[in-house]
């Protein structure tokens, strides 16, 4: 074991965002090469790329997500539709996001609209989350699926019908709903 480096699920999801952000993407040899380890640690921590792809994508996703909910001005429907608003508008600006979604659609897709790639689970926990904050007390996990479907819907919808789609069209739909599933 002489001259292998451990490192934690910790510090190579940080690698992870840290390459993610100059590169719009993560090649594993790449990324082993940076941390200083082999690829084979690489995999056993990470347990594979579109794990470590969805970790990443969470990490940088929270972010973003935890400064929209703190600039958050508005409280109820209008509140949640605000994060949602802010965090989208930052997430579709994101110039190392928008060349993976561009140069790895397939991968893009399996990672953020499966529960695969383990995104869409702590999204929807996430937006649960949101809904409380604001006051949507009756907020239900399924609502909140719901509401992250049809925003995701028009966000990725690239991935999906090979167009943009009109996110202001999904926004009014996703406040229908928070106001007939509340």
């Amino acid at each position: 074991m002489t001259g292998q480096r451990v490192v934690s699920d910790d510090e190579v999801t940080r690698a992870g965002c840290h390459f993610f952000l100059r590169h719009g993407t993560i090649t594993m040899e790449d990324l082993a090469a940076a941390m200083c380890v082999s690829r084979a640690t690489l995999y056993r921590v990470t347990h594979g790329r579109d794990r470590l792809l969805g970790d990443v994508l969470w990490r940088l996703a929270e972010r973003m997500l935890a400064e929209a909910v703190r600039r958050r001005t508005c409280d109820g429907v209008d509140g949640a539709l605000e994060v949602t608003q802010r965090f989208t508008g930052w997430l579709r600006a994101d110039e190392s996001f928008r060349r993976f979604l561009a140069t790895e659609p397939d991968v893009a897709a399996r990672i953020l609209l499966t529960y695969a790639g383990g995104v869409t689970g702590r999204v929807v926990t996430a937006q649960q989350e949101i809904f409380k904050e604001v006051g949507l007390d009756n907020a239900s996990a399924d609502l909140a699926y719901l509401y992250v479907r049809i925003i995701e819907s028009a966000l990725y919808s690239e991935l999906v019908g090979g167009h943009r789609a009109d996110l202001g069209v999904a926004e009014r739909a996703a406040r229908t709903l928070l106001l007939t599933g509340c």
